[in-house]
């Protein structure tokens, strides 16, 4: 009876220990694929807090990026059993600090999504807080025995683990910073026809709108949204959500582009949330000619995660995407787009981009997994090999000296002969 309260509080405990995981894997990992989205809760955090006017400006997005990695090295080292106590530990005080702001949150609502699953997975207040709940009792039964977590790597290897998933998540961190989240989870990703999702929900309002804070405003022809959206053939959209603050880096691409365009007769425009002065002020720096509209900020980062960014439509269809960092080389622009690779759809749909997320991650796992059970298994054959090179040497050793007792006293040593 005893044996079978051990094996059901093992399975208990590892059973939790999974669920943790898993959840803390998915949402760190959803997490450092959209660092900037998670920057923008943060500082929506911050801002209702009152906080934010004594922060320095990058605090907020290292703060996201520490956290997604915590998350998700915190869930790779709960599956694995990796410094099990420590592990549970950390876990536990996590869902300590997190837990009781989740509650505040459900019951105040000055947020209405707390992002703990970024834009992958969208629940409510009092869902998040009922989640959170619930991880809080698996980590107190962790916490309890952490001894019964079993081990899926040697203790002996297991840093190899733990050092790789944290320069994984750094690297995927930074890569999504410098260029764009590798899976978009958002309503404006590659592929969505904008022309008719905005009509569709302009003419039938939805309980939860996607699309209805978007709209193209301009000072001479007012709202053309959806008379700019229905033009046939390729157009470009710069996304700037704040010109104040708008990366100047790529203003010389940008303006070649804006040329290219003016060539082949593609339509270009500057969508951004910043007042008539501070455009004035961007076209004074930057020498830009091209066109400029107003609409929501909070849509434009929402649209693409780059201040500026640009987008590709043909017709009303999200084409491409590109941030200030990575945009199209203006030297390659000697053709009309339908004969160039930018203007082909892109291939970075959900699964696909999904599996590849995977394989690069799990892939390396596997092979230091594998190594670790070689090694492992190395260990033990050796240990058995010696084992049996003793037993081997401890015969040797009686026969021996049962023939030197053969020799010196025939009588005592005749039983002796007779064992062996």
């Amino acid at each position: 009876m005893k044996g079978l309260k051990y094996r059901l509080c093992q399975m208990g405990v590892n059973v939790c220990r999974l669920v943790l995981a898993l959840t803390f894997i998915f949402s760190g990992t959803v997490k450092l694929i959209d660092p900037l989205g998670f920057q923008y809760k943060l500082e929506d955090y911050a801002d209702q807090f009152g906080v934010s006017s004594f922060m320095p400006a990058f605090v907020p997005i290292c703060l996201a990026v520490a956290l997604a990695m915590l998350e998700f090295i915190l869930g790779i080292n709960l599956f694995f059993g990796i410094r099990r106590r420590l592990t549970s530990l950390v876990t536990l005080l996590f869902m300590l600090v997190v837990t009781p702001l989740t509650l505040y949150i459900a019951l105040t609502g000055v947020v209405v999504d707390c992002g703990c699953f970024g834009d992958a997975l969208v629940l409510t207040n009092w869902q998040t807080f009922g989640k959170n709940v619930v991880l809080l009792a698996a980590a107190v039964a962790v916490v309890c025995r952490p001894g019964m977590m079993l081990r899926f790597i040697s203790e002996r290897n297991q840093w190899t683990i733990s050092i790789y998933s944290f320069a994984y998540a750094l690297a995927l961190a930074l890569y999504c910073i410098y260029r764009l989240p590798v899976i978009d989870f958002r309503p404006y990703h590659l592929g969505v026809d904008l022309a008719t999702a905005v009509e569709n929900e302009w003419d039938n309002p939805a309980e939860k709108p996607v699309y209805a804070d978007f709209y193209i405003d301009t000072e001479e022809e007012g709202d053309i949204t959806l008379q700019w959206l229905a033009q046939p053939g390729y157009k470009f959209i710069l996304a700037a959500p704040y010109l104040e603050t708008a990366d100047e880096g790529a203003i010389d691409e940008i303006n070649n582009i804006f040329e290219y365009c003016e060539d082949y007769g593609y339509p270009f425009l500057c969508l951004t949330g910043s007042g008539s002065e501070a455009i004035e002020r961007w076209m004074d720096r930057t020498g830009a000619e091209y066109p400029f509209a107003s609409t929501d900020a909070i849509v434009l980062k929402t649209m693409i995660r780059s201040n500026p960014g640009l987008l590709l439509l043909d017709g009303g269809v999200v084409v491409n995407k590109w941030p200030a960092s990575a945009l199209p080389d203006s030297r390659k622009l000697t053709a009309p787009l339908q004969d160039l690779q930018i203007g082909q759809p892109q291939r970075k749909d959900f699964l696909h981009a999904s599996v590849r997320l995977l394989l690069w991650f799990f892939i390396p796992l596997l092979v230091f997994a594998l190594v670790d059970r070689i090694w492992t298994g190395g260990k033990y054959l050796q240990k058995y090999r010696q084992k049996f090179i003793n037993l081997k040497k401890q015969k040797e050793h009686e026969k021996e000296d049962c023939s030197r007792q053969l020799e010196d006293e025939p009588e005592l040593a005749r039983g002796c002969g007779s064992r062996h």
